[in-house]
């Protein structure tokens, strides 16, 4: 077993520091080299779905790889969604499934599937670990292995990487005999040079930017960067181009950094920027209601992205309807989709090296600033006049509300289906240093509770806050099913009993099964839930108890909280509907 006991010691020396483990007797080599590795915290989760994605949360938030360790069979299909999920959000996890031996699989035996490449076209890459390793060529391979693993999960594109243990019995050591690990352990390291000598001027890019009458930057979910912020304001100011950001791509935020193990929370002094005059956030608002006429004012002829997925769909319609002559996409590796239609140059490098390039160019100034300027300030207005009105509760209301009342410096995680939407039409709030995280990768809602966990128990010194509808709340309950404290985790639970969403999409809202086959009514609370894992609850059912319970909910002495607000389905629906129709004779 000693090949088996280095994976532990390879895996401290690359700094990964973090393993989440479930429980197995497969697996038990595994367990015990990693638990008893003294320069790695290792936590254990005994739903492998929950596990992964808390994995997951811990990767987003400390900006390094995880481990993940499970016994064999379909344990390992467990962590599928959480993979997927870090596939395509470029999230690092390096996961480690125990097997049965080659010659058992497909021979009936007791947990055993076909783990070879578990993940498929979801994981950057598969290895198989020897079976035997008392050869010295195969400890040599086996060593190799996992060193190309980890390099391989955080070599950009960061991604999930999948090494199959297979082992025989004996798996547990004799009583009293000591688990070591060798000094001389083979270790590989993988370094990126920054490129700093790339030429945009020969390659035509610096004479296309000086043509283009109307540009436009769109930005897709990325980790917060206050020096490609910087960076990015510069440009937009010198070319006179408006930044269109979801609230995903985190351009307004600060860099959260990590000091040592603690996972404390520190803000860069200088990462307090205000948002550019050039910015837009309130797309999702105007480009709902506009007309086609208003619209052809915002078309851009040059198309600038960078950046992973976006939430707004108003947005995507409007950029394939746009077809500008010309879109670039900055990336610095990796495949590039074709989102609008309309891709024209790939420019491989950072978007901070692309953006700090041009600070101070001379150009012409551009015509396309002043629409999208007027847009976004109506759309501000427009947001601001429409819930200053009297409303009965409804969970659009109180999403605002909750938005407003997060501390700064919140790690805020929005879960699918109706949270992340609402959080991009209100915008979130400025100048408090929020970062925003979301599983836009797959867009699940089976991971979001443990996603949140993840985090909160990466950076304990932060507030982390989770604003989810009950679906994906009761969905995923088993985030809180392991047994470390978590006091800076709130989570915002509006429970509408039911899919609420379908009453507010076309399509299944229209069908007579809309109830039974689409909301899929519950009439579970969270209650349970609070009591059972120890957090502090709290039930809201009015506006006056919402005003009452949030400072309490989110004071720091409160520790682990559920704030459930209880709201009608048919109520949100309506209001929406008055949401959509104002929007309409506003901006028409």
């Amino acid at each position: 077993m000693q090949a088996v006991y280095n994976i532990a010691e390879i895996c401290a020396r690359h700094g990964i520091t973090d393993v989440v483990l479930s429980p197995g007797s497969r697996s038990a080599p595994l367990t015990l080299a990693f638990a008893r590795h003294p320069a790695l915290t290792v936590r254990v989760v005994p739903d492998e779905r929950a596990a992964a994605f808390i994995g997951l949360g811990i990767a987003q938030a400390q900006r390094r790889a995880v481990a993940l360790v499970c016994t064999s069979g379909t344990a390992g299909l467990n962590y599928a969604p959480a993979v997927a999920e870090a596939f395509f959000q470029q999230i690092p996890l390096v996961i480690f499934t125990a097997d049965r031996p080659p010659e058992w699989i497909d021979q009936l035996d007791g947990q055993t599937i076909r783990q070879h490449n578990l993940y498929g076209a979801h994981a950057k890459g598969a290895f198989e670990f020897p079976v035997d390793t008392s050869h010295p060529d195969a400890k040599w391979h086996s060593a190799r292995i996992v060193n190309e693993a980890i390099n391989l999960a955080q070599a950009a594109p960061a991604g999930p990487v999948q090494v199959n243990v297979p082992l025989r019995e004996p798996f547990y050591p004799k009583a009293g005999e000591a688990i070591e690990y060798d000094e001389d352990v083979k270790i590989i390291r993988e370094i990126s040079l920054p490129s700093s000598n790339f030429d945009l001027v020969d390659s035509g890019v610096y004479s296309e930017l000086k043509q283009a009458k109307r540009m436009l930057v769109v930005i897709g979910q990325q980790p917060a960067n206050a020096r490609l912020t910087a960076a990015l304001t510069k440009f937009a100011a010198v070319f006179g181009a408006p930044v269109v950001s979801d609230s995903i791509a985190n351009i307004a935020s600060p860099t959260p950094t990590q000091q040592g193990n603690s996972g404390a929370y520190y803000p860069e002094a200088s990462s307090l920027l205000a948002p550019a005059s050039q910015l837009v956030t309130h797309q999702d608002v105007f480009l709902a209601g506009m007309s086609a006429a208003a619209k052809q004012e915002l078309r851009p002829d040059l198309l600038i992205t960078f950046g992973q997925s976006l939430i707004s769909k108003s947005l995507k319609l409007f950029l394939r309807d746009a077809a500008p002559a010309q879109h670039w996409h900055i990336q610095a590796s990796g495949p590039v989709a074709d989102t609008f239609r309309s891709l024209t140059r790939i420019i491989r490098c950072e978007p901070e090296q692309f953006f700090s390039r041009w600070a101070s160019a001379e150009l012409p100034a551009r015509e396309t600033l002043e629409p999208w300027q007027r847009a976004e300030t109506g759309a501000a207005a427009f947001l601001h006049s429409f819930f200053t009105a009297e409303a009965v509760l409804n969970e659009f209301s109180v999403f605002r509300a909750a938005l407003a009342a997060l501390l700064p410096q919140t790690a805020l995680h929005l879960a699918n289906s109706m949270a992340v939407r609402y959080a991009n039409i209100l915008g979130i709030p400025q100048n408090q240093q929020i970062e925003v995280f979301a599983n836009r990768g797959t867009s699940g809602i089976d991971g979001c509770n443990s996603t949140a966990v993840g985090a909160a128990l990466a950076q304990p010194a932060r507030p982390v806050v989770l604003m989810t509808g009950d679906v994906a709340f009761f969905y995923d309950r088993n985030a809180f099913w392991h047994n470390y404290p978590t006091p800076n985790l709130r989570v915002v639970l509006f429970n509408n009993h039911g899919g609420g969403i379908f009453r507010i999409i076309d399509g299944p809202r229209q069908q007579p099964e809309l109830e039974e086959f689409f909301e899929t009514r519950q009439a579970l609370t969270a209650e349970n839930t609070a009591r059972d894992f120890n957090l502090r609850y709290f039930p809201v059912s009015s506006f006056a108890e919402l005003e009452a319970a949030l400072p309490v909910f989110f004071a720091a002495e409160t520790g682990a909280a559920i704030l459930e607000v209880f709201t009608d389905s048919k109520t949100n629906a309506a209001f929406f509907e008055e949401y959509r129709a104002a929007v309409k004779a506003a901006f028409a």
